[in-house]
């Protein structure tokens, strides 16, 4: 595949994700469109949200735009899977404005979810004659459906979104190198590129917010591109490894909190990255911690799709030995400051030096 091919669909989202709020944030200001904080929120004024529609634009243009650029292997197929990502993306972004602009009940939500998922799992069945198999519908539905709101759950502090698009597009391109499939490397760009271009605004002085439309569009361009991979027979490996701190960050607070008895669709601030930022630590130091296990996590991945057998198995035991230590982060964090702030308040008691030391950490 071309290089001035990939780089152009990058420019495509990038450009435009850094441009398009130019004009959209005073449209949004306008119309009053802000999140207001509420039990799950991390910041405390109200913020202009539903800057993920300038992103979905971004994110559709530069797949749009490789729809028609050069293809390895099956053209057709190439370019039709990068159509129903271009769909779910739509969709997906439709609904999640909706919500921010209006509000949708549960269950129509849910629906609306669900449904992408089982047109866009039966589409692209049906492309490919060898999965037209009944059962990838419900499973595909439920797949694209979770992963938008495990997005959505996980879009509660600055920074934390972006990076997660950045991250998952970037090692999905990948994927779509080493596998050999073009579309896959024009949609993990597309991804990587549209939410890079968002964080600039994010983490400006005068942040926004994706809304939901944004956090609906990370989570569904993820798992439909993972799901499109995944029938494609790339790597479980390459897909399951960029996804898994989000996964495994909802289960375990869906988990504690269905134990607890508390109402599992309830607002809170449980997740590890939010009980990061409740220790001490800020939004962005928070996110890097999210950052670096979803890096080792995806490289242990790739060392296990890659290497032989005894080292899928230490990759493995190493990437579930990373996963266990994320879930501690808060613990480990929270320990780490209170003998940080100890040694500040008495530094004679720590040693002088080593106090001093303490404070410019």
């Amino acid at each position: 595949m071309e290089l001035w091919a990939q780089i152009t669909v990058g420019a495509i989202a990038l450009v435009l994700a850094l441009v398009l709020p130019l004009f959209v944030r005073p449209l949004l200001a306008r119309a009053g469109v802000l999140d207001v904080p509420n039990a799950r929120s991390s910041h405390t004024t109200p913020t202009i949200r539903g800057m993920g529609i300038t992103t979905a634009a971004a994110l559709a243009a530069a797949v749009l735009a490789a729809v028609f650029l050069p293809q390895t292997g099956n053209v057709t197929k190439g370019s039709l899977t990068l159509v129903v990502i271009l769909g779910v993306v739509l969709a997906a972004a439709a609904i999640g404005w909706i919500e921010d602009i209006r509000g949708l009940s549960v269950k129509v939500r849910a629906s609306l979810q669900l449904g992408v998922g089982a047109v866009a799992t039966a589409v692209v069945a049906l492309i490919d004659p060898g999965q037209q198999q009944l059962w990838l519908i419900p499973v595909g539905a439920l797949a694209v459906a979770a992963y938008i709101n495990v997005a959505n759950f996980m879009d509660g502090i600055n920074g934390i979104s972006g990076s997660h698009g950045l991250l998952v597009g970037g090692f999905y391109a990948y994927a779509g190198i080493m596998s050999g499939h073009a579309w896959l490397v024009y949609a993990g760009i597309a991804i990587a590129m549209a939410f890079a271009g968002f964080l600039p605004w994010n983490l400006s002085r005068n942040k926004v917010f994706l809304g939901d439309v944004g956090s609906y569009l990370l989570g569904a361009s993820i798992a439909v591109t993972a799901m499109c991979a995944f029938l494609a027979g790339v790597p479980v490996e390459y897909i399951f490894s960029p996804v898994l701190i989000y996964l495994i960050d909802t289960f375990v607070t869906f988990l504690r909190r269905l134990i607890a008895g508390e109402r599992w669709y309830a607002a809170h601030r449980q997740h590890v990255y939010q009980r990061l930022t409740i220790v001490g630590l800020s939004h962005l130091q928070a996110t890097a911690v999210v950052c670096a296990a979803t890096v080792l996590v995806s490289v242990l991945g790739i060392v296990a799709a890659q290497g032989s057998e005894a080292v899928q198995v230490v990759a493995t035991a190493a990437g579930f030995a990373v996963v266990l230590a994320y879930l501690r982060t808060p613990t480990w964090f929270q320990g780490w400051m209170r003998r940080h702030r100890a040694e500040s308040a008495n530094p004679a008691e720590s040693g002088g030096d080593s106090g001093a030391a303490a404070r410019e950490g």
